[in-house]
């Protein structure tokens, strides 16, 4: 548990803090001045000013903050908005009297960070298993850049108590490689093979989910077995998976980028049907069973760091260091009131119109958007719970 707390912790604190680093950054070199830039979220534990710039550690260690001078009310969501102007005394040096391009560099800024650090994180994963990888397909989908083959495999679900596979150490969610040494290809293919030879000694290839190690295992099928168990004791079920292989130079070259553009672009394709899913059966389930909130995410993070294999221990984790950046930096440039992106919208606006939005109507809009989101991740914290719990 203390390994899980230390990962966890690490990587949240990390996206966090390098998206904290590209507004710190981009403040600098436009001259505005900075007032904070936090590790944690306060309470303040300690602080070290070095110049201008208080550099803390608060008592919450998660993420991290850049506090700016002369940053608008109305982008935090506060409700109560003050004269700004009338406790500036270096307007030139704060965020609020600069032009709307500038405004802008800066909330992008971190959008950015998170981009960068998601194409460095998949171009280290890719190189380490030698640009190749595997993902589930949910429907069939065409990846961009990237030789890909669809296989059809097939997985075990449950494990009967006392059945022969338990007895031979099999595990839920292992992969069916071959029986015999004839590779499975189709579950149709499995079923049948096993049910051909009750009573009598088979050899079963699989691969262990947790490990990814591969096992050979000397296993006799039922010819009675208890009632829903089957010869083997085990539940079936097929899934297409695609191979992907970044193997030519430019594919390698591009890999860091081309991985996350595909990984996003199948993620918001299956997104997609399971909004329609949801709308047609008119439950929100199929949605909220795929959306994972910190504990869904330690949870993962707990699962692998039990791997035993170092290598893929540390593929793992930065499969989901980089799909976490990534999905950090596109929901953060979403134009939700409260995000980065919200902010940009109303900056995106003032440049138009050449107008400032009505502070007191944007700070409702932030306001009402930090509700919403506070309230969205209590609800996915309850479910990870609960998921959790059983």
């Amino acid at each position: 548990m203390i390994t899980t707390f230390i990962v966890f912790l690490l990587i949240l604190s990390v996206l966090v803090l390098i998206h904290e680093l590209g507004h710190f950054l981009v403040a600098k070199k436009l001259k505005i001045k900075v007032e904070e830039f936090g590790f944690g979220i306060p309470p303040k534990a300690f602080g070290i000013k070095r110049g201008e710039t208080v550099y803390s550690i608060n008592w919450l260690p998660i993420g991290g903050f850049v506090k700016l001078y002369g940053e608008d009310e109305a982008g935090s969501g506060k409700i109560k908005i003050k004269d700004q102007k009338s406790n500036i005394k270096d307007v030139n040096r704060a965020f609020f009297a600069r032009p709307a391009g500038q405004r802008a560099a800066i909330v992008v800024a971190g959008v950015l960070m998170n981009t960068i650090l998601a194409i460095v994180i998949f171009y280290t994963f890719l190189a380490i298993s030698n640009f190749k990888t595997e993902l589930p397909l949910i429907s069939p989908h065409k990846f961009i850049f990237v030789n890909q083959e669809n296989v059809s495999q097939v997985l075990i679900s449950a494990v009967a108590k006392n059945s022969p596979a338990e007895k031979e150490g099999i595990r839920p969610f292992s992969k069916i490689i071959s029986v015999n040494n004839v590779k499975i290809k189709e579950l149709t293919e499995f079923i049948n093979y096993v049910n051909n030879n009750k009573g009598k000694e088979i050899e079963i290839t699989w691969q262990d989910a947790r490990t990814n190690e591969t096992f050979k295992t000397k296993i006799t099928p039922r010819i009675s077995p208890p009632k829903g168990e089957g010869a083997l004791g085990v539940g079936l079920f097929s899934v297409q998976t695609a191979i992907l292989n970044y193997e030519t130079p430019a594919q390698k070259i591009f890999s860091g980028i081309t991985h996350p553009v595909n990984l996003m672009t199948y993620n918001f394709e299956i997104i997609g049907k399971l909004i329609g899913v949801s709308l047609k059966e008119k439950t929100a389930a199929p949605l909220g069973d795929t959306v994972a909130g910190p504990v869904g995410i330690y949870s993962l993070v707990g699962s692998i760091v039990k791997i035993p294999d170092f290598k893929e221990r540390i593929l793992q984790v930065l499969n989901l260091a980089g799909l976490l950046s990534i999905s950090l930096a596109v929901f953060n440039i979403l134009p939700i009131p409260a995000l980065d992106g919200g902010r940009l919208f109303f900056i995106v606006i003032e440049m138009a119109t050449r107008r400032k939005v009505n502070q007191k109507f944007e700070s409702y809009a932030h306001a009402i958007g930090m509700a919403l989101l506070l309230f969205l991740i209590i609800l996915i914290t309850f479910r990870d719970l609960l998921r959790l719990f059983k």
